[in-house]
Protein backbone atom coordinates (compact mmCIF):
# COMPACT_ATOMS: atom_id res chain seq x y z
CA UNK A 1 0.00 0.00 0.00
CA UNK A 2 1.34 3.19 -1.18
CA UNK A 3 1.76 5.90 2.19
CA UNK A 4 2.86 8.79 0.28
CA UNK A 5 0.32 11.99 1.16
CA UNK A 6 -1.59 9.77 3.84
CA UNK A 7 -1.41 11.24 7.25
CA UNK A 8 0.89 8.29 7.95
CA UNK A 9 3.49 9.87 5.61
CA UNK A 10 3.04 13.24 6.73
CA UNK A 11 3.63 12.31 10.91
CA UNK A 12 6.65 10.51 9.47
CA UNK A 13 7.83 14.04 7.52
CA UNK A 14 6.85 15.89 10.80
CA UNK A 15 9.20 13.59 13.12
CA UNK A 16 11.78 13.16 10.60
CA UNK A 17 11.96 17.49 10.20
CA UNK A 18 12.13 17.13 14.14
CA UNK A 19 15.57 15.28 14.18
CA UNK A 20 17.90 17.31 13.57
CA UNK A 21 16.55 20.04 16.13
CA UNK A 22 16.78 17.19 18.14
CA UNK A 23 20.14 16.60 17.86
CA UNK A 24 21.13 20.12 17.81
CA UNK A 25 19.62 20.83 21.30
CA UNK A 26 20.09 17.62 23.59
CA UNK A 27 21.58 18.23 26.63
CA UNK A 28 20.75 22.69 26.20
CA UNK A 29 18.68 24.29 28.73
CA UNK A 30 15.26 25.87 27.48
CA UNK A 31 13.86 28.48 29.61
CA UNK A 32 10.21 29.08 29.08
CA UNK A 33 7.98 31.90 30.57
CA UNK A 34 4.87 30.43 30.83
CA UNK A 35 1.49 33.47 30.94
CA UNK A 36 -0.94 34.16 29.51
CA UNK A 37 -4.46 31.71 28.00
CA UNK A 38 -2.36 28.88 27.97
CA UNK A 39 -2.35 29.19 31.66
CA UNK A 40 -6.17 29.61 32.03
CA UNK A 41 -7.55 27.22 28.91
CA UNK A 42 -7.85 23.60 29.93
CA UNK A 43 -6.58 22.50 26.16
CA UNK A 44 -3.86 25.03 26.09
CA UNK A 45 -3.00 23.66 29.80
CA UNK A 46 -2.45 20.33 28.40
CA UNK A 47 -0.73 21.04 25.27
CA UNK A 48 1.78 22.62 27.57
CA UNK A 49 1.97 20.51 29.70
CA UNK A 50 2.87 17.37 27.25
CA UNK A 51 5.25 19.76 24.95
CA UNK A 52 7.26 20.49 28.39
CA UNK A 53 7.79 16.27 28.92
CA UNK A 54 8.72 15.93 25.47
CA UNK A 55 11.49 17.95 25.40
CA UNK A 56 12.36 16.89 28.30
CA UNK A 57 12.06 13.32 26.76
CA UNK A 58 14.28 13.56 23.71
CA UNK A 59 17.24 15.15 26.38
CA UNK A 60 16.87 18.81 26.57
CA UNK A 61 16.83 20.54 29.97
CA UNK A 62 13.11 22.70 30.39
CA UNK A 63 12.86 25.23 32.92
CA UNK A 64 9.57 26.85 33.66
CA UNK A 65 8.89 30.26 34.93
CA UNK A 66 5.65 30.83 35.47
CA UNK A 67 3.33 34.14 36.01
CA UNK A 68 -0.21 33.92 37.09
CA UNK A 69 -1.62 37.60 36.79
CA UNK A 70 -5.02 36.32 35.91
CA UNK A 71 -5.24 34.08 39.26
CA UNK A 72 -4.19 37.25 40.91
CA UNK A 73 -6.69 39.48 39.54
CA UNK A 74 -9.37 37.14 40.25
CA UNK A 75 -9.03 36.58 43.53
CA UNK A 76 -8.37 40.43 44.62
CA UNK A 77 -11.67 41.11 42.95
CA UNK A 78 -13.05 38.14 45.32
CA UNK A 79 -11.69 40.30 47.94
CA UNK A 80 -13.00 43.75 47.04
CA UNK A 81 -9.74 45.10 45.81
CA UNK A 82 -8.71 46.47 42.18
CA UNK A 83 -5.14 45.51 40.45
CA UNK A 84 -2.88 48.55 39.52
CA UNK A 85 -0.56 49.23 37.12
CA UNK A 86 2.79 50.98 36.71
CA UNK A 87 5.07 50.87 33.82
CA UNK A 88 3.45 47.10 33.48
CA UNK A 89 3.93 46.69 36.88
CA UNK A 90 1.88 45.40 39.54
CA UNK A 91 1.85 47.56 42.28
CA UNK A 92 1.97 45.10 45.61
CA UNK A 93 1.36 46.11 48.89
CA UNK A 94 0.85 44.40 51.82
CA UNK A 95 -2.12 43.33 51.47
CA UNK A 96 -1.83 42.53 47.74
CA UNK A 97 1.66 40.93 48.43
CA UNK A 98 -0.33 37.87 50.69
CA UNK A 99 -2.46 37.54 47.73
CA UNK A 100 0.23 37.21 45.02
CA UNK A 101 2.54 35.01 47.47
CA UNK A 102 -0.80 32.63 48.18
CA UNK A 103 -1.92 32.48 43.90
CA UNK A 104 1.92 32.64 42.45
CA UNK A 105 3.45 29.87 44.98
CA UNK A 106 0.69 28.03 46.35
CA UNK A 107 -2.36 27.55 43.57
CA UNK A 108 -0.57 28.75 40.47
CA UNK A 109 2.77 26.56 41.18
CA UNK A 110 1.52 23.48 42.25
CA UNK A 111 -1.25 23.39 39.32
CA UNK A 112 1.66 23.70 37.00
CA UNK A 113 3.32 20.89 38.82
CA UNK A 114 0.53 18.64 38.74
CA UNK A 115 -0.56 18.96 35.00
CA UNK A 116 3.21 17.94 33.80
CA UNK A 117 4.09 14.92 36.53
CA UNK A 118 0.57 13.78 35.00
CA UNK A 119 1.52 14.11 31.46
CA UNK A 120 4.23 11.96 32.40
CA UNK A 121 7.11 14.07 33.62
CA UNK A 122 8.83 14.53 36.99
CA UNK A 123 8.41 18.58 37.87
CA UNK A 124 9.37 19.95 41.05
CA UNK A 125 7.92 23.34 42.32
CA UNK A 126 9.89 26.07 43.65
CA UNK A 127 9.88 29.69 44.39
CA UNK A 128 12.57 32.25 44.40
CA UNK A 129 12.62 31.85 48.45
CA UNK A 130 13.50 28.14 48.35
CA UNK A 131 16.81 27.48 48.92
CA UNK A 132 18.04 31.49 48.56
CA UNK A 133 17.19 31.04 44.92
CA UNK A 134 16.22 34.31 43.73
CA UNK A 135 17.84 37.53 46.06
CA UNK A 136 15.82 40.45 45.15
CA UNK A 137 15.96 44.30 46.37
CA UNK A 138 12.96 46.83 45.80
CA UNK A 139 12.24 48.06 42.77
CA UNK A 140 11.63 51.71 42.32
CA UNK A 141 9.81 52.79 38.46
CA UNK A 142 10.39 56.37 36.76
CA UNK A 143 7.49 57.73 35.76
CA UNK A 144 5.53 58.41 32.46
CA UNK A 145 7.34 60.42 30.08
CA UNK A 146 10.74 62.45 30.35
CA UNK A 147 10.07 62.66 34.00
CA UNK A 148 13.03 61.84 36.47
CA UNK A 149 10.79 60.67 39.05
CA UNK A 150 11.19 57.18 40.87
CA UNK A 151 7.49 55.58 42.25
CA UNK A 152 7.83 53.07 45.30
CA UNK A 153 4.75 51.11 43.89
CA UNK A 154 5.35 48.30 46.89
CA UNK A 155 7.05 44.83 47.68
CA UNK A 156 8.10 44.76 44.14
CA UNK A 157 11.98 43.48 43.63
CA UNK A 158 14.26 43.09 41.11
CA UNK A 159 16.57 40.22 40.67
CA UNK A 160 19.79 41.16 42.47
CA UNK A 161 21.18 37.67 42.34
CA UNK A 162 20.26 33.94 41.24
CA UNK A 163 21.71 30.63 42.83
CA UNK A 164 21.98 28.11 39.80
CA UNK A 165 23.09 25.43 42.24
CA UNK A 166 19.25 23.88 42.71
CA UNK A 167 18.82 24.25 39.03
CA UNK A 168 21.23 22.51 38.51
CA UNK A 169 20.69 19.57 40.74
CA UNK A 170 17.15 19.21 39.39
CA UNK A 171 18.45 18.51 36.21
CA UNK A 172 20.86 16.33 37.44
CA UNK A 173 18.13 13.89 38.51
CA UNK A 174 15.95 14.39 35.11
CA UNK A 175 13.27 16.73 37.10
CA UNK A 176 11.77 19.56 35.54
CA UNK A 177 12.33 22.86 37.70
CA UNK A 178 8.66 25.10 37.58
CA UNK A 179 9.84 28.74 39.69
CA UNK A 180 7.07 31.46 40.89
CA UNK A 181 8.75 34.51 40.26
CA UNK A 182 9.04 35.83 44.34
CA UNK A 183 12.44 36.56 45.84
CA UNK A 184 13.91 37.60 49.14
CA UNK A 185 15.16 40.25 50.48
CA UNK A 186 18.15 40.60 52.76
CA UNK A 187 16.11 40.96 55.26
CA UNK A 188 13.92 38.04 55.14
CA UNK A 189 11.04 40.25 53.24
CA UNK A 190 8.81 38.54 50.23
CA UNK A 191 9.24 40.29 46.80
CA UNK A 192 6.79 40.16 43.86
CA UNK A 193 8.97 40.17 41.00
CA UNK A 194 7.66 40.50 37.17
CA UNK A 195 7.94 36.90 35.94
CA UNK A 196 9.30 38.00 32.20
CA UNK A 197 12.29 39.75 34.17
CA UNK A 198 13.11 36.31 36.17
CA UNK A 199 12.62 34.43 33.07
CA UNK A 200 15.44 36.57 31.34
CA UNK A 201 17.77 36.24 34.36
CA UNK A 202 17.39 32.72 34.52
CA UNK A 203 17.95 32.12 30.90
CA UNK A 204 21.47 33.89 31.58
CA UNK A 205 22.39 32.60 35.10
CA UNK A 206 21.86 28.88 33.37
CA UNK A 207 23.62 30.21 30.08
CA UNK A 208 20.44 28.73 28.27
CA UNK A 209 20.03 28.08 24.65
CA UNK A 210 16.83 29.85 24.29
CA UNK A 211 14.62 31.84 26.10
CA UNK A 212 10.92 31.15 24.80
CA UNK A 213 8.14 33.44 26.36
CA UNK A 214 4.29 32.59 25.66
CA UNK A 215 2.17 35.34 24.88
CA UNK A 216 -1.57 36.58 24.70
CA UNK A 217 -0.26 38.33 20.29
CA UNK A 218 1.49 36.30 17.96
CA UNK A 219 4.61 37.88 18.63
CA UNK A 220 5.72 41.60 18.65
CA UNK A 221 4.13 43.76 16.39
CA UNK A 222 4.74 46.91 14.62
CA UNK A 223 2.15 49.95 14.46
CA UNK A 224 0.46 48.68 11.80
CA UNK A 225 -0.40 44.66 13.36
CA UNK A 226 2.39 42.94 11.33
CA UNK A 227 4.24 40.28 12.67
CA UNK A 228 8.10 41.51 13.36
CA UNK A 229 10.78 38.50 13.86
CA UNK A 230 14.49 38.60 13.35
CA UNK A 231 15.04 41.22 15.12
CA UNK A 232 18.31 42.50 16.36
CA UNK A 233 19.33 44.25 19.65
CA UNK A 234 19.68 47.87 17.50
CA UNK A 235 16.68 47.19 16.28
CA UNK A 236 14.78 46.50 19.32
CA UNK A 237 16.03 49.56 20.59
CA UNK A 238 14.48 51.81 17.90
CA UNK A 239 11.14 50.09 18.66
CA UNK A 240 11.53 51.25 22.11
CA UNK A 241 12.56 55.04 20.78
CA UNK A 242 9.65 54.93 18.48
CA UNK A 243 6.55 53.95 20.92
CA UNK A 244 5.86 50.81 18.75
CA UNK A 245 6.98 49.00 21.92
CA UNK A 246 4.38 50.01 25.21
CA UNK A 247 2.28 48.30 28.02
CA UNK A 248 2.56 44.75 28.95
CA UNK A 249 5.19 44.25 26.19
CA UNK A 250 8.00 46.34 27.80
CA UNK A 251 8.94 43.86 30.64
CA UNK A 252 8.98 41.01 27.84
CA UNK A 253 10.71 42.91 25.14
CA UNK A 254 13.36 44.26 28.26
CA UNK A 255 14.60 40.89 29.20
CA UNK A 256 14.71 39.40 26.51
CA UNK A 257 17.19 41.61 24.95
CA UNK A 258 18.80 41.42 28.15
CA UNK A 259 19.02 37.57 27.81
CA UNK A 260 20.73 37.79 24.36
CA UNK A 261 22.78 40.68 25.18
CA UNK A 262 24.07 38.50 28.19
CA UNK A 263 24.70 35.01 26.47
CA UNK A 264 21.40 33.29 25.68
CA UNK A 265 21.72 32.55 21.86
CA UNK A 266 17.93 33.22 21.08
CA UNK A 267 14.91 34.64 22.29
CA UNK A 268 11.42 33.87 21.27
CA UNK A 269 8.13 35.96 21.36
CA UNK A 270 5.50 33.02 20.70
CA UNK A 271 1.56 32.79 20.58
CA UNK A 272 0.80 30.60 23.68
CA UNK A 273 -3.05 30.68 22.45
CA UNK A 274 -1.53 27.79 19.50
CA UNK A 275 -1.63 24.71 20.91
CA UNK A 276 1.31 23.35 21.13
CA UNK A 277 3.28 26.39 20.25
CA UNK A 278 6.09 25.25 22.30
CA UNK A 279 6.68 22.20 20.06
CA UNK A 280 6.20 24.01 16.61
CA UNK A 281 8.83 27.02 17.97
CA UNK A 282 11.95 24.49 18.82
CA UNK A 283 11.10 21.37 16.77
CA UNK A 284 9.91 22.06 13.46
CA UNK A 285 11.91 24.77 10.43
CA UNK A 286 9.37 27.27 10.33
CA UNK A 287 9.04 28.55 13.98
CA UNK A 288 6.49 30.77 15.37
CA UNK A 289 6.19 34.27 16.80
CA UNK A 290 8.96 36.98 16.85
CA UNK A 291 13.01 36.12 17.20
CA UNK A 292 15.10 37.91 19.29
CA UNK A 293 18.87 37.42 18.23
CA UNK A 294 22.03 39.79 19.45
CA UNK A 295 23.10 40.50 16.04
Amino acid sequence: MALTGTPAADRAKILAEALPYIRRFHGKTIVIKYGGNAMTEDRLKKSFAHDVVLLKLVGMNPVVVHGGGPQIDELLKQLGKKGEFIQGMRVTDAATMDVVEMVLGGQVNKEIVNLINQHGGRAVGLTGKDGGLIRARKMLVRGAGDSDELIDIGQVGEVESIDPEIVHRLHTHDFIPVIAPLGVGKKGETYNINADLVAGKVAEILRAEKLIVLTNTPGVLDKNGNLLTGLTARKVDELFADGTLSGGMLPKISSALDAVRNGVNTCHIIDGRVEHALLLEVLTDEGVGTLIRRR
